[in-house]
């Protein structure tokens, strides 16, 4: 479906001016010394999961691109195709004295549809499954911790994987930050995925 939505959102703008391709980084620069940490999460599209976290207090980037599998240096076209057994996720850098991992957290649980198996919203397969890939002890905890929790709050069946990071490979340029260097197409993406929508029924937003 993104495959096909991605072929129709090309032709529609080819007419659009396209902003400056310079990635951004979120928030302002960490002092020196600083000790930053690192947050990795799948919610699905990731044009969709970098917005949330831009722009909040204490994350310094944030970075589209693939893990969770077994493919070197994949491409988008072999994550698309399903067989390198990767997901399309963000990863996050963050200053943890001014953002919390619990923070993190909330923000992606109240962004992606937990309950979807291999899939979040129009995106099919394995590569659009949603997951937590935690880099300690602690951010394993605190995410196994707010899973158990929302499954007793909602009484739901969360689909979303809690498993330990590994290699992380950054999309192409073109994936970073689309959301801002093609508003029209990422908005006509979006929509057209009914995504707002079912994060309306699921958290009221």
């Amino acid at each position: 479906m993104k495959r096909v939505l991605f072929g129709i959102l090309f032709l529609i703008g080819l007419g659009t001016a396209v902003p400056s391709l310079a990635a951004r980084q979120s928030g302002a620069a960490p002092l020196p010394g600083t000790l930053l940490a690192t947050a990795t999460f799948a919610g699905g599209c990731f044009w969709c999961m970098e917005p949330p976290f831009e722009g909040q207090d204490g994350v310094v980037s944030v970075t589209a691109g693939y893990t969770g599998g077994q493919t070197k240096n994949p491409s988008y076209e072999e994550v698309s195709a399903g067989g390198t057994g990767h997901a399309e996720a963000v990863q996050i850098v963050y200053d943890p004295a001014r953002i919390s991992y619990e923070k993190l957290l909330y923000i992606f649980w109240h962004n992606i549809d937990p309950l979807a198996v291999n899939r979040q919203f129009c995106d099919a397969g394995r590569q659009y499954r949603s997951a937590i890939f935690y880099h300690d002890g602690q951010q394993k905890a605190a995410a196994l911790e707010s899973k158990d929790r929302l499954q007793k709050i909602h009484g739901w069946k969360i689909a979303t994987e809690v498993v330990p990071a590994g290699a992380f490979y950054r999309a192409e340029e073109y994936h970073q930050n689309y959301y801002r260097k093609n508003p029209i197409r990422y908005k006509f993406y979006r929509q057209g995925c009914g995504r707002d929508r079912r994060l309306q029924e699921l958290w009221g937003k």
